[in-house]
């Protein structure tokens, strides 16, 4: 089956990734198409020899199963693992290395996942590129109880926010939450935006990443391109 552009930078973003990966490493494997191609091709390196006593901490359970099916050795939190590497995709990404990130639903898992990790690099087409973050909508993960009313203070903001569906209920994370999209208007910054945001009880986070990503491996048609913070 031919392999689309789009997927062959997916692929070629991930490839470039991996070369920073060594024998002994813990890694944090990320969620979404473009983390998938690298969990997928990580799993043929360590299925070859080429790559020895890998361990891994996942920021879902679709990647945990994907991992799980390449036999590579998962850890849990409670060992406290000491992370080397975490790489992920991101759905839009600023010149300042500012990323979006949650189109998948795993945004918590995977913050809490990078912020553990000694590096974290993002993984992207050049597609995700933007001058202002909020070219899409911002993943607002809320407890299920508190949502009615969260919903009503991002409505009154000018948020417009909207229930994530699956179906025919909402989304749910795999921490049982659920997803709030809202639009960060313009011209106010995200940042900005966030701090209104999380000042509301029963808000558990954003898909916003400030700080997070160490360096970033974008793939273009003219080749792959680092941004480094």
């Amino acid at each position: 089956m031919a392999i689309d552009d789009m997927t062959a930078l997916k692929i070629e973003a991930a490839a470039r990734a991996l070369e920073n990966v060594h024998s002994g490493m813990t890694l944090g494997l990320g969620t979404g198409s473009t983390a998938r191609e690298f969990v997928r091709l990580l799993g043929e390196k360590i299925a070859g020899g080429e790559l020895r006593r890998i361990s891994a901490v996942c920021t879902s359970i679709v990647t945990q199963r994907q991992a799980q099916s390449l036999r590579i050795p998962i850890l849990e939190p409670d060992t406290k693992p000491s992370i080397d590497l975490a790489v992920d995709g991101a759905d839009e990404i600023d010149p300042g290395l500012r990323l979006v990130k949650g189109l998948g639903g795993a945004l918590l898992r995977e913050k809490i996942v990078e912020q553990a990790s000694r590096r974290f690099i993002v993984i992207a087409d050049e597609t995700k590129l933007v001058d202002r973050l909020g070219r899409g909508r911002l993943p607002v993960e809320v407890v299920r109880f508190a949502c009615p009313w969260i919903e009503d203070r991002l409505c009154a903001a000018g948020l417009d926010p909207v229930l994530r569906p699956a179906g025919d209920a909402p989304f749910l994370t795999d921490e049982g939450n659920w997803i709030l999209d809202i639009r960060i208007p313009e011209p106010r910054d995200i940042a900005d935006v966030v701090a209104e945001v999380m000042s509301h009880a029963g808000v558990v986070d954003t898909g916003f990443f400030p700080r997070e990503a160490t360096e970033a491996l974008i793939a273009t048609k003219e080749g792959v391109r680092r941004m480094e913070r």
